[in-house]
């Protein structure tokens, strides 16, 4: 893509990028993890942002710099909003939002489900995006009005959400926050909900979790104190893929830990009362 910005891109050109992006700093992710996990220790490069359970890593960090250095080279004049601290303004009303490693404590662990997510917005509203799952391979990708697909060992396949049509059936994803209080009252949240679905699944991954969505893996998905690199990517496949989702947008609400929430279309009525009627549609502070 050349460097000049004469004209808006449009959101197949940003999809095109967010999964250049992605894969590349994929295999970035994915070399440092096998180099450490030979060489030394994952936790010789960790640290901790809010809590002494929330954890940042040298990779995360390296991952998010390569991303940040090759936007600022093809698209210079862009915004750019960072998991691990990028945040730079933009002229074009083209912003780029990064999560370098989705899912890091399962990086840590070793658990298959830690993704990179890169996803794209115009004046506001996000229009493309790419999730890699570092583990597999497995690459989502989507732009506004072109469907959601992903490649998965070389077949490029289009995501449809499911048909699920019963919340009581309905398998949920969630995620949990890492202060402790929230947890608290998730854990209230979660034993009004638990008992009227199939069941809740807890995958670790905010952006995978709306990727499974997206391909019918699980039917709903809900989760507070998330943040735009959390669900920006994800919320475009999920969309494309035919889910209904409700989500702050490119603002920030994860510091009063408003709820991100998303279902297969003929579930989501549903299952939005049925959140409502357990208090999950608001969020935990404020």
């Amino acid at each position: 893509m050349p460097k000049t910005q004469s004209t808006t891109p449009s959101p197949e050109e940003l999809k095109d990028l967010c999964v250049q992006l992605a894969r590349e700093a994929a295999a970035l992710v994915a070399h440092q993890r096998d180099f450490l996990s030979r060489h030394g220790s994952i936790a010789q490069v960790t640290s901790t942002k809010s809590s002494a359970v929330d954890p940042v890593t040298a990779v995360d960090k390296a991952s998010e710099a390569q991303i940040v250095r090759q936007l600022r080279q093809l698209r210079p004049d862009d915004g750019i909003v960072g998991e691990e601290g990028a945040n730079v303004a933009g002229s074009t009303g083209v912003s780029w939002v990064v999560d370098p490693i989705d899912g890091t404590v399962n990086f840590l662990y070793g658990l298959p489900a830690y993704a990179v997510s890169v996803g794209a917005a115009i004046n506001g509203q996000f229009v493309a995006g790419c999730v890699v799952n570092v583990a597999n391979g497995d690459c989502y990708f989507a732009a506004a009005g072109a469907g959601a697909w992903v490649e998965r060992e070389g077949e490029t396949v289009q995501l449809r959400a499911s048909r699920a049509d019963d919340t009581a059936t309905s398998l949920v994803a969630t995620g949990f926050a890492y202060d402790s209080a929230w947890r608290a009252k998730q854990a209230v949240l979660l034993q009004r909900i638990l008992p009227r679905v199939r069941d809740i699944r807890r995958f670790g991954s905010a952006a995978l979790d709306l990727c499974h969505l997206a391909e019918g893996r699980v039917d709903a998905y809900y989760e507070h104190g998330t943040h735009p690199w959390d669900y920006a990517a994800g919320a475009v496949i999920a969309a494309e893929a035919g889910a209904t989702i409700q989500h702050p947008g490119l603002e920030d609400q994860g510091a009063i830990a408003a709820p991100v929430i998303a279902a297969a279309p003929r579930v989501w009525d549903s299952f939005v009362d049925l959140l409502e009627s357990s208090g999950a549609t608001q969020p935990m502070e404020g």
